[in-house]
């Protein structure tokens, strides 16, 4: 594996710390800047909308530039909003910089994705994609967590000082350790498609795809739904005190580096399998979180085992989508990005909407497991499309 795939790994870190982060910092945001925390959620739901706009966009904006200059750019601005985030008292002001951070991010991601499986063979792109997604898995056992502890002892903006501060090793690493040709092969020619735009997108939302991208979303919406309201969900219903925050969001990080490391063994020859048992096991997993949330031993088990499952899951269909996208190799990443992000967005939303109706903090839970049941049947539908028309999908 080129090490300039690890490098890429390291930046998704810093990045995933900050789109996760906010699971162990709402209440803290919600009570300084006094707003609800719904509307604190929503902070999450801005980063996610930013990503699901800006995959495309900023892939597109970014094709004719060499690959390194592209992914410089990005993580630039996402230091430089993140200070911005870290000094202002306003809310509106903060909900502007996680959009246009996730600009940046959602820049990032369609390039490092489309740049590690193409820095190595067909027989390494799971892995390739495995450590690029793992750089989130990380972020949770590591980033989030610290953040959390950041946030309580000195304030919700030390975390974002410190995402800031994170970003710029790996800043350095990129600008010394990836090619500067947009190949990753060490050729300085800029970006030239040889598709053009709209054959992309006609390949991307084609009856292949289309699913696969809805899936993936739907999948993701669940993920966030649930976490972005860990924390109050065990400080008011399971009965932990405030300390025992960090320890769970690493639990779920643990489990979520596990399933990201089978997943990237496995997902290249089983991708079917692996999705398929993976969405099951979560729409029966977080249903089990929702109806066990009061007890603390139930709910730490459940913690990292839905980790695994959630990340083991979509990094298997990450791998599936790229391997039956080569038609589209400029808008694959931002296509797989977008459909992550919009998972992202519509589950806190969701999330929120479920705990301003009054129905209790473990009503996030039940609507991450509605989604999971949602995902299900797109999946079970484009099977049975498939059996009909008698076509074979490769995985």
């Amino acid at each position: 594996m080129p090490f300039a795939v690890y490098v890429l790994g390291l930046a998704v870190f810093a990045q995933g710390t900050s789109e996760f982060m906010l699971s162990g910092l709402v209440s803290s945001i919600a009570a300084d800047l006094g707003v609800s925390l719904a509307a604190a959620g929503l902070l999450t739901s801005a980063f996610a909308v930013g990503m699901v706009l800006g995959a495309p966009l900023m892939a597109l904006a970014g094709r004719t530039w060499p690959r390194r200059r592209a992914l410089l750019f990005f993580l630039a601005v996402f230091v430089a909003v993140h200070i911005a985030g870290a000094l202002t008292p306003s809310y509106g002001v903060l909900l502007a910089t996680r959009f246009v951070g996730a600009l940046a991010n959602a820049g990032f991601w369609a390039v490092a994705l489309t740049a590690a499986v193409s820095m190595v063979p067909d027989r390494l792109k799971g892995r390739a994609t495995a450590v690029v997604v793992g750089g989130v898995t990380i972020a949770c056992v590591v980033g989030v967590p610290a953040g959390a502890v950041l946030g309580e002892r000195w304030g919700w903006r030390a975390a974002f000082w410190a995402v800031a501060l994170v970003s710029l090793p790996a800043f350095a690493a990129i600008l010394r350790s990836l090619p500067g040709g947009v190949r990753g092969d060490g050729e300085a020619a800029p970006v030239r498609n040889e598709l053009r735009v709209r054959d992309e997108l006609r390949v991307l939302t084609g009856p292949r795809l289309r699913p696969i991208l809805l899936t993936m979303a739907l999948v993701q919406g669940a993920t966030f739904c649930a976490f972005s309201y860990l924390e109050p969900l065990l400080t008011r219903t399971t009965g932990l005190g405030a300390a025992w925050v960090p320890a769970a969001l690493a639990l779920f990080g643990a489990g979520a580096f596990l399933g990201v490391t089978v997943a990237g063994r496995y997902a290249d020859r089983r991708a079917t399998a692996l999705v398929a048992y993976g969405m099951v096991a979560l729409a029966l997993g977080w249903s089990a979180l929702a109806l066990t949330a009061g007890h603390p031993v139930a709910a730490l088990v459940l913690i990292p085992l839905l980790g695994l499952l959630a990340f083991g899951t979509g990094t298997a269909l990450i791998t599936r989508l790229l391997g039956q996208a080569a038609g589209a190799p400029t808008l694959s990443g931002a296509s797989t990005t977008a459909a992550f992000n919009l998972g992202a967005a519509v589950g806190p939303w969701a999330g929120g909407l479920a705990l301003d109706a009054g129905l209790g903090h473990r009503a996030p839970v039940w609507v991450s497991a509605a989604l999971m049941g949602l995902a299900l049947v797109v999946a079970g539908a484009r099977r049975a499309a498939v059996a009909v028309s008698g076509v074979r999908v490769t995985e």
